[in-house]
């Protein structure tokens, strides 16, 4: 199993990186609507859908990614589709936990299809405009989701209930505990803090994340950091909601040793339009 999270992570890498470096936008952009279209196949499978279905729902997802391509919606200011979009990730996801497994099931399917391939949707419009506006940028965001995982998985293990008497959401993910949400609160500050530092320090021609945030104030940035935080478990929990009442462990096999797309974005879905939204009150 670690044989095949090395080679696969590998495998990843060599595509990723040296798209997410080119100097054109287009290769990165490709790449990351293959994931999302393949993300929209995991979807429809995860919900009943046969291979006909399940392409399809991928399709769907692909076409209205391109087509806001054509429009040139990626180099347009979208801070309304940011709010809204960002908006209804902080309600939806938090009825969905309150409501509890249980109400996924209740959910007309057709209405689980199609929010699933808007948020795929969402997600590629603002990772790719996110990269747009600098590499700087856009890893400062993916490293806040990573680093937050991180720290909440050690401070988890180290600290688990040992504070608390119960876990976050033990019907959902047993596994998480609230020391975790603490801790991995802990790293995504000393992440902006030192991410602002650097970039002071190295004098960095785009500003990254948390240095556009700074620029509301120390009180602005701070909050947000921390709220990012936040959603990045709530897109970790909504997904773990869906898997378990839908009775699969994993969204697919595509990605040998790791699961599927699902499993590796499953943060990020939530925080890439939030970063947006929040970057629009800065920088419209």
């Amino acid at each position: 199993m670690l044989k095949q999270r090395v080679i696969t992570a590998l495998v990843l890498l060599a595509i990723l990186l040296p798209a997410l470096f080119y100097p054109d936008p287009l290769p990165f952009s490709v790449v990351v609507l293959v994931l999302m279209t393949a993300g929209a196949w995991e979807w429809g499978r995860m919900h009943g859908l046969g291979q006909a279905g399940a392409g399809a729902l991928g399709v769907a997802c692909l076409l209205l990614c391109a087509l806001s391509w054509y429009l040139g919606w990626l180099d347009q200011s979208l801070a309304r589709l940011w709010l809204i979009g960002g908006s209804l990730w902080v309600l939806a996801g938090a009825a969905l936990l309150r409501a509890g497994v249980g109400a996924w099931g209740r959910v007309p399917l057709a209405l689980r299809l199609v929010g699933g391939v808007l948020a795929l949707w969402l997600a590629w419009l603002a990772v790719v405009q996110a990269h747009r506006m600098g590499v700087n940028f856009l890893l400062s965001v993916l490293l806040l989701v990573w680093v937050a995982d991180i720290f909440a998985y050690f401070a988890g293990r180290a600290f688990g209930l040992k504070f608390t008497r119960n876990k976050l959401a033990p019907s959902i993910s047993p596994g998480k505990s609230w020391e975790g949400v603490w801790g991995g609160m802990a790293g995504v500050l000393v992440l902006a803090a030192v991410w602002v530092v650097a970039d002071r320090q190295f004098g960095a021609a785009l500003p990254s994340f948390y240095s556009l945030l700074l620029r509301q104030g120390l009180w602005f940035l701070v909050l947000a950091v921390v709220f990012m935080g936040a959603m990045s478990v709530v897109g970790d929990l909504v997904e773990s909601l869906v898997k378990r009442s839908v009775g699969v462990k994993d969204s697919s096999a595509l990605l040998p040793g790791h699961g599927g797309v699902l499993d590796r974005i499953d943060a990020l879905l939530p925080t890439l339009p939030l970063a947006m939204m929040l970057s629009s009150f800065v920088y419209p």
